[in-house]
């Protein structure tokens, strides 16, 4: 009988210095912020028309741009480093995102939503940035694809428990939105004291730069990671949304359609972390552009709503493949930039966030066609990608960042 093993190849050695590791502390991290944050976006809307008096569409619009602005101020992390370390930060930045989603529902107003929303945002943000540096300083070059894999699916698993609660609380316990927000942000508030009292200060060995950073050599990661960033919103604002508009999906079948998709990346990151490991960036980003660009042309012209959620399911698995896109960055970068750096990418890749939304929503409802033009520009996209990421050398490092332009930077060896 064959049986399924959690501690597979893919988990082997994550415990092997014991449970107060570096690594662990990033995969608490990555759980950490599901179970915040997707209570926070699933029950956002309801909230807002349910408990938030005169909450209209104008007021949604302007809540999206406040969430959004921390995502622009990623670059300044480099400033808040200069305070505290990086560890550190992390867990104020997991405090601050626990706090917003807790006082959520305490505050049910319009002037209170925008105060939380910034609170839950800005920890969201940050974190996010420091566990992207995090991870790139204490993994090695050759162990980072596994290392980011195994982030994405405890990720996963984090969205799921987030899921069960929501689904719980209101399919059973009738509970009150305040409840499942408190519930959701003390529960990330007792991660980040675990955080903080369980796991010792480890040495950061790579001096970081306190500047911004933004380098000459690094300019196909940068491309890359504004693509991406576009990618994701067509994905998250509009393949979900047609599975709604479209199909007519009920909240429990898109629930039902999300869960899938965790559960699926759950058992499927670490492995697409081995197989980038195993392949190399460069054939692994251009598997993944080659499938979109086939994905996004199909949902221009599906009409059938299992194929539509067939769609969904195989376009969010293609997500995991953008660790390569990370890997890529962490064998040409000089160490001391790579905290500065992942503040100046996350940033980069917000300037999609808050530009194409409102460009490509005016397409989709500008006639009948407006849905097919949407898709077929994230096809144009994909294909840009993966003109790009051919540009990656088979062996990229310092000095040799891209195969139509080399540096003369070679760093020392780590």
């Amino acid at each position: 009988m064959i049986r399924w093993n959690p501690f597979h190849a893919d988990w082997h050695g994550v415990l092997k210095d014991g449970w107060r590791s570096p690594q662990i502390l990033l995969l608490i991290f990555a759980a950490s912020i599901p179970i915040a944050f997707e209570p926070w976006m699933a029950l956002i809307n309801n909230f807002a028309v349910d408990e938030v008096h005169n909450f209209t569409g104008l007021e949604r619009g302007i809540l999206e741009s406040v969430r959004e602005i921390p995502g622009f101020l990623a670059f300044t992390v480099v400033y808040m480093l200069l305070i505290w370390r990086q560890q550190t930060f992390a867990i104020l930045a997991l405090t601050l995102m626990g706090l917003g989603v807790a006082l959520t529902g305490m505050l049910p107003s319009v002037y209170g939503l925008y105060f939380t929303t910034l609170l839950m945002s800005t920890g969201f943000h940050f974190l996010s940035t420091m566990e992207q540096s995090l991870a790139m300083q204490w993994a090695s070059k050759e162990e980072l694809p596994l290392v980011l894999g195994r982030m994405a699916a405890v990720a996963a698993g984090g969205s799921l428990v987030a899921y069960a609660l929501i689904y719980i609380g209101f399919e059973f316990l009738g509970t009150p939105y305040w409840v499942v927000y408190m519930v959701a942000g003390a529960l990330t508030l007792g991660l980040a004291a675990l955080c903080w009292t369980a796991f010792p200060k480890f040495k950061e060995d790579n001096f970081q730069t306190m500047t911004i950073v933004v380098r000459k050599r690094y300019w196909l990661y940068y491309a890359l990671e504004f693509m991406s960033g576009g990618r994701r919103q067509i994905f998250v604002g509009f393949a979900a949304f047609l599975m709604v508009a479209e199909f007519g999906y009920d909240p429990a079948a898109v629930v039902a359609l999300f869960a899938v998709n965790h559960v699926i990346a759950i058992w499927l990151a670490p492995r697409i972390g081995r197989l980038i490991i195993r392949w190399g960036e460069r054939p692994a980003l251009v598997f993944e552009y080659i499938g979109l660009i086939g994905i996004f042309v199909a949902y221009a012209f599906v009409d059938v709503a299992w194929l539509a959620a067939m769609l969904y399911v195989v376009d969010h698995l293609f997500f995991a493949l953008a660790i390569a896109i990370k890997s890529y960055f962490r064998k040409i970068a000089d160490p001391a930039d790579i905290a500065s750096t992942a503040g100046v990418s996350f940033t980069i890749n917000h300037i999609a966030a808050v530009t194409m939304p409102w460009m490509l929503g005016l397409i989709w409802v500008a006639d009948e066609s407006g849905r097919m033009a949407v898709f077929l520009i994230g096809a144009v996209m994909a294909v840009m990608s993966l003109a790009l990421s051919i540009m990656i050398p088979t062996r990229p490092e310092p000095g040799n960042e891209t195969t139509v332009w080399r540096s003369n930077v070679v760093l020392p060896a780590e």
